[in-house]
């Protein structure tokens, strides 16, 4: 079994704000929401054997998270999506087609304000030493290393 090794991620301050806005999750959304999770988070889960590889394959996983999760579409499309959960934010995904464009840092950037808004003054988030991409973008956006911890 793969070591797993996450990083918790700390923000304090403001961002300018986001050119996107993002929509309330629906249900009517799920299964495309849920093609686009599994398939982003796919290659990590398979690389660190984290079983199930396809983590969402019923609605009734997502019932606690609807009122958390927010959608960025274009054109009718979902482009990405991200949770904020309090101060924490979490599952920010980027639709394959559209990574690499930007996409991400608009909506890290977006749920960085949403949690501001909500009267937070820091924002936290988790993320696999795996994803050094992710990790890249948050170090680029402001965040900074607040704690590394081994999970397995």
């Amino acid at each position: 079994m793969k070591e797993i090794i996450v990083y918790e991620m700390v923000l304090k301050g403001d961002l300018p704000n986001s050119d996107i806005n993002c929509t309330p999750f629906q249900k009517r959304y799920w299964n495309e929401y849920m093609q686009i999770y599994n398939e982003c988070f796919y290659d990590m889960r398979k690389d660190l054997e984290i079983e199930p590889l396809n983590f969402y394959s019923d609605y009734s996983q997502m019932e606690n998270k609807i009122n958390d999760t927010f959608l960025y579409f274009q054109y009718g499309v979902i482009i990405g999506a991200v949770s904020c959960f309090g101060n924490e934010l979490d599952d920010l995904i980027v639709n394959k087609p559209f990574q690499k464009r930007g996409y991400g840092q608009q909506l890290l950037i977006w749920g960085i304000n949403h949690i501001f808004k909500q009267g937070y003054s820091e924002v936290v988030l988790h993320t696999a030493e795996w994803n050094d991409g992710a990790i890249k973008l948050y170090l680029k956006t402001g965040f900074t290393l607040n704690k590394k911890e081994k999970i397995r």
